[in-house]
């Protein structure tokens, strides 16, 4: 996907971006190839790639969503997807990039402010302690190649206000991941909203982006341990 494809797919459906928005992102292309010659972040370097398999794929939710002002957290974001470009796309939100690994941490760290974003933070921590302290603080929450349905949900869902939602970002087998979470889905008091599935433009990869909406607390005793959590997912 072109540069000029990437805008114009993305003002057919109502995501408008400035010149200086784009160049974030260029920016951010850049800084990304020239980051991953001395660390591993993403197998996807070549531009025309990382604006389809990166940069839409991390926007192909949000389309016709209402994220302005919003509350956000990208939960385990690796190199900053798809929260960093959340945040350059949408300037209004409120971001927090969680990511236990100090490395990629720094990096995030870096590409922000050499865009000199001011909407967007990085937390260095495992997401099931950093929700200790932050028990229904968010309105979005956001996690895209990181674990499996059910084991997300546990370390997530506590992060999310009552009727906030949050969004999974899954590929093909994302029915299979939605059949296997029905326990936790009910312990969680969480509802399945809606699923947006997408192709992508080039490739025709297929993309199921799950929008999961909490309707009640969740109980004091979740998250668990993750080694709980992993060894016995709900």
């Amino acid at each position: 996907m072109t540069e000029s494809e990437f805008v114009n797919y993305l003002k057919d459906n109502g995501l408008d971006l400035s010149t200086r928005q784009l160049d974030m992102l260029n920016m951010y292309q850049f800084l990304l190839k020239e980051k991953n010659q001395v660390m591993n972040l993403t197998s996807i370097t070549e531009k025309e790639k990382v604006f389809e398999k990166h940069f839409l794929d991390s926007l192909l939710f949000s389309f016709g969503e209402d994220l302005n002002n919003k509350k956000c957290i990208d939960v385990g974001t690796g190199a900053g997807f798809p929260g960093l470009v959340l945040a350059i796309c949408y300037p209004n939100i409120q971001m927090t990039l969680l990511e236990p690994l100090t490395k990629r941490c720094n990096f995030l760290s870096e590409v922000i402010n050499k865009l000199s974003l001011t909407n967007v933070i990085v937390v260095n921590q495992r997401c099931e302690d950093f929700c200790k302290k932050h028990i229904e603080e968010y309105d979005f929450a956001f996690a895209r190649a990181v674990s499996r349905l059910n084991i997300l949900l546990e370390i997530i869902v506590p992060l999310l206000k009552v009727n906030g939602l949050f969004v999974a970002l899954k590929g093909k087998i994302y029915q299979d991941e939605i059949d296997e979470s029905s326990k936790a889905i009910k312990e969680l008091n969480v509802i399945i909203e809606k699923v947006k599935e997408h192709h992508l433009p080039s490739e025709k990869d297929v993309r199921g982006n799950i929008f999961i909406k909490k309707i009640k607390t969740t109980s004091a005793k979740y998250p668990r341990n993750y080694g709980q959590i992993k060894k016995r997912p709900l």
